[in-house]
């Protein structure tokens, strides 16, 4: 019986969940928020209740050290010792063309994945935080990479290259690379085995809606496109970030507004998407009730959102020549049957058929969504990207 601690750390966060293999159970999950800050605490998941402490965290090993302390000792330990550890698993963030898939971590491959740091200047590091506390705590322990990155690397050129001089991405690496990987990866496979089909032959359009959101084309099991790009900006409107826009605008702006490259950065990832165009809120659920009170700001924030879902499903099933599987999956595209509704009307005439009375039951559940004679199966799927981290740590590790 294996049991496996899967870590994803940001900037200033831990999230941990720890499974029994065994089964693919959660034992137990939590995190720790504000690290560095006096009020840093830790929201632990046992039982189906929810526990906070607090206590400050100065920095990553100490938030890591807690953990550690969490799981064995005190009232919500659910180990003995740590040596009952078997492995743990690293969601990390960009891996640049240098990983296609899931690999044990040495230091031959940390150090190639720090070399990835400038694609990804505020996750990276933290995810090798991550695993070098880890390694001070359990200098034995092995440990597997995850990265956001991988699922999109079966691309073809014409589909990840920008059209800038070549040389930029000789030098820089600039080009497309897609996040969010883990999760279209799991939901892509999910659905063939919750609908019964082999992914092979299959033509799947993944859409994973959040705060941050990406679609990926999936053709027989592999990705062929993805709409986010060298960055998470890039594709969907989201949250708080713009999605595609005319880089001469990003110039204009530059110019009107006297920015610098982090003042424009600042604009498109953290003041533009639903919160810009609503001047209200990120939050989905916040638009919605804004629209039931006469918001019209809220309203267009929302019909820009699934109209630009809709526009990359048509341009992804062009790609394929073709789709079978539509899939949607994250916080808004699994609990927000108005997102579903928006994303898939109008497209009757590529076989697309939304069943309104299912759609509107489903809340975050495996379910088809299409009416019996769409020629397209629409379907829910919750994501799991845990599951999918500690999946492959295992493997990795057997």
């Amino acid at each position: 019986m294996k049991k496996i601690l899967v870590l994803n750390c940001g900037s200033s966060s831990i999230k941990y969940a720890l499974y029994d293999m065994a089964d693919q159970s959660v034992i137990t999950s939590g995190g720790i928020e504000k690290i560095g800050l006096p009020d840093s605490f830790i929201t632990v998941k046992l039982n189906g209740e929810k526990h906070k402490m607090e206590k400050p965290i100065a920095e990553h090993t100490a938030g890591v050290q807690w953990i550690f302390e969490v799981l064995t000792k005190g009232e919500y330990a659910v180990l003995k010792s740590l040596d009952e550890l078997d492995a743990v698993g690293h969601r990390m963030v960009h891996g640049g063309e240098k990983f296609n898939k899931s690999v044990l971590l040495t230091p031959d491959v940390m150090e190639a994945f720090a070399a990835c740091n400038d694609l990804a200047p505020l996750h990276n590091p933290a995810n090798i935080k991550g695993v070098n506390a880890v390694s001070a705590l359990l200098p034995n322990i092995p440990q597997v990479g995850v990265f956001d990155t991988a699922f999109h690397q079966t691309m073809p050129d014409y589909a990840y290259m920008y059209a800038l001089p070549y040389e930029l991405y000789q030098k820089y690496g600039v080009r497309r690379y897609g996040f969010h990987g883990t999760s279209h990866r799991y939901v892509s496979q999910r659905v063939c085995e919750f609908l019964g089909v082999k992914p092979e032959g299959k033509k799947i359009i993944t859409c994973h809606i959040g705060n941050g959101a990406s679609i990926a084309a999936v053709k027989d099991g592999k990705c062929v496109d993805t709409s986010m790009g060298l960055t998470p900006l890039e594709g969907l409107i989201m949250g708080t970030r713009s999605g595609d826009i005319d880089a001469g605008a990003v110039t204009f702006l530059m110019d009107k507004l006297g920015l610098d490259t982090k003042g424009i950065s600042n604009l498109l990832n953290k003041q533009s998407g639903l919160l810009g165009v609503s001047e209200g809120s990120s939050d989905f659920r916040d638009i919605l009730a804004g629209i039931a009170n006469g918001n019209d700001k809220a309203r267009l924030a929302k019909d820009m959102y699934c109209y630009r879902i809709k526009k990359y499903i048509g341009e992804y099933a062009a790609a394929m020549g073709g789709v079978d599987i539509i899939l949607f999956t994250g916080g808004a595209g699994e609990n927000q049957y108005e997102v579903r509704e928006g994303a898939t009307k109008g497209l009757e005439f590529m076989g697309i058929k939304l069943d309104d009375a299912k759609n509107k039951a489903c809340r975050a559940k495996e379910a088809i969504l299409s009416t019996d004679d769409s020629k397209v199966t629409i379907c829910c799927i919750p994501t799991d990207e845990e599951l999918m981290i500690a999946l492959d740590t295992l493997e990795l590790t057997k």
